[in-house]
């Protein structure tokens, strides 16, 4: 870091010289400039601190900072309480009293920042992307592993490479694998090597991936698609730091940093058992979001210009610039590919619109009228819902109920710890959606001290306190309370068996679809024949 330096103008001389001992100690250079002085573009500057002259003494310095160097301009006032009239113009302002401590603090993580945009080429100033980058600088230096998390085409690798390049790593391998490009014999033996004879063409022993990136950080995309039979390696990775290759015996030591990436809710496939659940957690011990490109606008313009001196430069082509109404639809596009599909346009027209400036009619109708096949992204595909497809694929609109009901299952997941509590003493109560007598729970084996009947799920919230709960389950008629209006209650009490358990079942399937058998049959995911048996057993004839 000693390339970056640090520029602290001498108006409070004593000052300048406790900052300059602190960014000194930080890792970074620093030189003592006076208010008239002359800034070099070329000095390795990263950062000016006016130690005074934040009202206006120091305007020459500030401007040369931001319009020749290009770097961000902090200013200590003058007073201790900070005028608003001050903040424009500098990316921060300390008050006289601020501890010299702080301006260092918040000056390295501005600096981090800067380097980290300038390793990776990521663009944005919105309080959301500067939220992301600042997680960057605070756990590069550590060796966690991070699940980096966000929508396709937001920049998750460019993330990982970010937080490879500002760690101690950076001088050890970088390696990025996407998990989902490979099969999984062909996945296991890429990560993890195989020994001659391990599998037919396997002709020599091989190296795989993780052994490669010894010392250095491995990446690994689309981790929800590993299958389970890798995941359950990859988690002896984690926990051990050691692995064996494919058909190998020898026990192999790796130091590694793992980086994962996904554009899926791993939550929802450890709920449908795609995913497990110890592997989540061992993965996800540092965590980054990436808001998607609809969701910090105000970048839309940063990002077409860097593009443009991009692919310019790349296609040797002129171009002149956007126009304002061209510019204008390209921010409120919805932009469902996120970064990776404004990259894409932008080339396409550079390249098919050299020489002019943009206008409207240039833009592609589906962006500039917004009725393309989707303005927000379709959610992604589980694999556990590829039962559920036929011959045609899953519609978008069934796509979206499928996720809702596995949402639906994780929240049940966190509920069912809050209904513990009810399990001593007065029972359980199990969501029922049917209405049922409290004659039919009698003749099913149910307990005869408690009150008959459905109740519709959500029907109660369990932060309710007990005595409204035990109020709801032995009141019949029916009575409102409880955020809604309450049909009858199943309730189940310790000692009760299976059996007792499956006649109640039954008795609230035929009395849901008033006794038809069939459909009975139906909801209860058994045959006819079967639940005709079952009727009998449970001496259940007369419903």
């Amino acid at each position: 870091m000693k390339d970056d330096r640090v520029l602290i103008s001498t108006h409070d001389l004593a000052r300048a010289g406790r900052l300059r001992k602190g960014f000194t100690a930080a890792g970074y250079g620093t030189d003592l400039v006076t208010h008239d002085e002359h800034l070099l573009a070329n000095d390795g500057a990263v950062l000016l601190v006016l130690t005074g002259g934040a009202d206006g003494g120091a305007a020459g310095l500030a401007r040369q900072a931001r319009e020749t160097l290009h770097i961000p301009v902090f200013a200590i006032a003058a007073q201790d309480s900070l005028s608003p009239a001050l903040r424009p113009g500098f990316d921060e302002v300390f008050a006289k009293g601020a501890p010299d401590d702080d301006v260092v603090l918040i000056g390295s993580r501005q600096i981090e920042r800067q380097r980290l945009q300038r390793i990776t080429g990521i663009v944005g100033e919105t309080d959301e992307m500067r939220e992301v980058l600042e997680r960057v600088v605070q756990i590069a230096p550590v060796a966690s592993t991070v699940l980096v998390t966000g929508e396709s085409g937001t920049g998750k690798e460019l993330i990982a490479r970010g937080i490879h390049g500002l760690s101690p790593r950076r001088h050890k391998p970088f390696i990025a694998v996407n998990v989902a490009a490979l099969s999984e014999t062909l996945l296991e033996s890429e990560l993890f090597g195989h020994e001659k004879g391990a599998f037919t063409g396997a002709i020599d022993a091989r190296k795989g991936l993780f052994e490669l990136a010894h010392s250095g950080t491995i990446f690994l995309d689309e981790i929800g698609e590993m299958p389970l039979a890798t995941q359950t390696k990859l988690l002896r990775v984690l926990e051990q730091r050691e692995f064996h290759r494919v058909g190998g015996e020898k026990s192999i030591k790796v130091d590694v940093r793992i980086v994962a990436a996904t554009n899926q809710d791993l939550r929802q496939l450890v709920a449908i058992g795609e995913f497990r659940r110890d592997l989540y957690f061992r993965l996800n011990v540092l965590g980054i979001q990436l808001p998607a490109l609809r969701n910090r606008k105000a970048d839309i313009g940063l990002l077409v210009a860097a593009f443009v001196k991009e692919v310019s430069q790349l296609h040797d082509r002129d171009f002149p610039g956007i126009s304002t109404e061209a510019m204008e639809i390209l921010i409120n596009h919805a932009w469902p590919g996120n970064v990776r599909e404004l990259r894409n346009l932008v080339e396409s027209m550079v390249v098919l619109a050299p020489g002019r400036v943009i206008r409207p009619e240039d833009i592609p109708d589906d962006v500039r009228t917004g009725r393309g096949p989707s303005l927000l992204p379709v959610p992604v595909s589980l694999r556990g819902s590829g039962q559920a497809r036929d011959s045609k694929g899953l519609r978008p609109e069934l796509e979206f109920v499928f996720r809702t009901l596995v949402d639906l299952r994780v929240d049940m997941d966190d509920l069912r710890r809050e209904f513990e509590h009810y399990r001593h003493g007065q029972g359980v109560t199990f969501p029922v959606s049917a209405r049922v007598t409290e004659t039919m729970l009698g003749r099913a084996g149910g307990s005869g001290s408690a009150a008959a009947g459905g109740i519709e799920i959500g029907a109660y919230s369990p932060r309710e306190s007990d005595e409204a709960v035990e109020e709801a389950v032995v009141t019949d008629p029916p009575q409102k309370g409880l955020g809604q209006d309450l049909e009858h209650v199943v309730v189940f009490r310790p000692g009760m068996t299976m059996d007792e358990m499956e006649a109640q079942a039954i008795v609230a399937a035929l009395a849901s679809v008033n006794g038809n058998r069939r459909k009975a049959a139906d909801l209860l995911g058994i045959g006819e024949r079967t639940l005709y048996r079952k009727i009998s057993k449970y001496d259940l004839d007369e419903i």
